[in-house]
C-alpha cells in the first residue's frame, strides 16, 4: 500500500475509533432544560418548614455544591434556621443528604443566606451570611463566614466578620461572590449584597489575602438613605457580581422599590469593587421583573441570566443569554418553569472540556401554587434545541 493511502486509511480508523466532539459557537445557542430534579421539599422533611434562597456553585475539584435557608417554624424572612447543603460529585446526577452545616438554635430572628465564594487558588469555598440580633430590620447584625477547605465535606466553626468590617447590617448576594481572574486586583474575593430596607443599597466587602482579613468596598445608597422609603423611591437590593473580561464587575441588582421601571438595575465597577459610579448605573428594560433575587453567569463570553419574567408576579422563570456582556439581550428565550418562581443561581464547570461546555446548572425556588414549595436543580443543555 502506497504511504500516502495508508496515512488515509489510518486518518479513517482513528476517527471511527474516536468520539465525535461536535463544536458549538456562541450564535448556536439554544438552551434545552435537560434534566430536573428537587432536592429540596418544603413542609416535608423533619425539623425544617420551608426551604428558601438556594445558592449553587462548582468548586475547584468539580464537585457541586448546593444551599439554601432551612426555616424551621415558618415560611417568612424571620425565624430560626439552618444553613443546609448537599454535595454531588456527578455533575448532579446524584446528591448527598442533606446537612445542616449551621445551626442557629431557636433564635427569634436569626442567620439570613448569603453567598458562597470559591477561591480557586487556595482550592476553598467560603459561605458568608449574616446573623441579626433583633427582629427590627435585623440591626445590628454580624457578618459571619465559614469554610471548607476538602470540598464541602467539613466546615469551620462560624467565624465573625464584623471585628473587622463593623456591625452595620450587610445581607450578602443572594447568590455567589467572585475571585478576580484579572486585573485590577486579581484575586481578590469580591461580595457583594444589600442592607436593611431603610439603609438599603449595594454594598461590596473584599479580601485580598483569601478571607482571612475583609474590608469594606464599594457602595451604592438607596435614596433617602436610612429613611423609611415610599413606591418609587431609589433601593438597590439583593445583587449579583460578575467579573467581565476586562476585568470589571458587573452587578446585576433587584429594583426594590420599582424606581424608574420594572426592571432591572446594573451597575459596574472598574476598580476591583472598590466604587460603584452612579455615572456607570443604567436600567435594562429587557429584564422586567418584579423585584426579586435573580441569577447570572458568565461563561464563554455569554452572559447568563435568570429570573420570573413578570412584571408583576413571581412566575415564568426564564434563562434569556447576551452575546455582548450584557448590552443587549438575543431576542429568544428558555422558559424553565411557567408557574410560581422566585430566587434562582446559575453555575457551571469551567473546565474547558467540550463537555462540560455545553452545559450550565441553575437552582431555584418551585411551586404550584407558591414558589417556595421546592428548590429546583435544573441541567441545562446550551445547544439542545439544535
Amino acid at each position: 500500500m502506497e504511504s500516502g493511502s495508508r496515512l488515509a486509511a489510518l486518518s479513517l480508523l482513528l476517527s471511527l475509533l474516536s468520539p465525535c466532539v461536535r463544536t458549538f459557537s456562541p450564535d448556536q445557542i439554544d438552551p434545552l432544560l435537560y434534566e430536573e430534579q428537587l432536592l429540596w421539599v418544603s413542609g416535608v422533611q423533619g425539623e425544617v418548614n420551608t426551604y428558601r434562597i438556594p445558592l449553587l456553585t462548582f468548586t475547584p475539584k468539580g464537585s457541586l455544591l448546593a444551599f439554601s435557608e432551612g426555616r424551621k417554624s415558618t415560611a417568612m424572612d424571620y425565624g430560626a434556621k439552618f444553613l443546609a447543603m448537599r454535595r454531588s460529585t456527578d455533575k448532579g446526577a446524584t446528591w448527598s443528604p442533606t446537612s445542616f452545616i449551621v445551626d442557629d438554635g431557636q433564635t427569634r430572628d436569626g442567620l439570613n443566606l448569603g453567598a458562597v465564594v470559591v477561591d480557586e487558588e487556595m482550592g476553598s469555598v467560603i459561605l458568608v451570611y449574616s446573623v441579626c440580633f433583633r427582629l427590627s430590620y435585623c440591626q445590628p447584625s454580624s457578618t459571619m463566614m465559614v469554610e471548607s477547605r476538602d470540598d464541602g465535606l467539613s466546615w469551620s466553626p462560624p467565624r465573625n466578620l464584623s471585628v473587622q468590617l463593623g456591625v452595620k447590617s450587610f445581607a450578602p448576594g443572594p447568590g455567589f461572590g467572585i475571585q478576580k481572574r484579572y486585573n485590577p486586583a486579581k484575586g481578590r474575593l469580591v461580595v457583594c449584597g444589600h442592607g436593611t430596607l431603610a439603609g438599603n443599597g449595594v454594598f461590596c466587602i473584599l479580601s485580598d489575602d483569601h478571607g482571612q482579613n475583609w474590608y469594606n468596598g464599594a457602595a451604592l445608597k438607596s435614596i433617602p438613605y436610612n429613611e423609611k422609603k415610599r413606591a418609587l423611591d431609589f433601593s438597590p437590593d439583593e445583587c449579583q457580581p460578575v467579573e467581565l473580561m476586562d476585568g470589571s464587575i458587573v452587578i446585576n441588582v433587584r429594583n426594590q422599590n420599582h424606581y424608574h421601571c420594572r426592571c432591572r438595575m446594573v451597575v459596574r465597577s472598574r476598580d476591583g469593587g472598590l466604587t460603584l459610579p452612579l455615572d456607570n448605573l443604567y436600567f435594562d428594560y429587557e429584564l422586567v421583573d418584579s423585584a426579586v433575587a435573580a441569577g447570572a453567569l458568565l461563561k464563554d463570553k455569554v452572559l447568563y441570566f435568570t429570573n420570573p419574567s413578570n412584571e408583576q408576579q413571581r412566575i415564568n422563570l426564564t434563562l434569556r443569554w447576551s452575546l455582548n456582556e450584557g448590552d443587549s439581550w438575543v431576542n429568544k428565550a428558555t422558559q424553565l418553569w411557567a408557574g410560581p418562581s422566585g430566587y434562582s443561581c446559575i453555575t457551571s464547570l469551567d473546565s474547558g472540556s467540550p463537555e462540560d461546555r455545553k452545559y450550565i446548572f441553575v437552582i431555584y425556588e418551585k411551586g404550584h401554587k407558591d414558589y417556595d414549595e421546592t428548590v429546583s436543580f435544573a441541567k441545562i443543555h446550551l445547544y439542545g434545541g439544535r
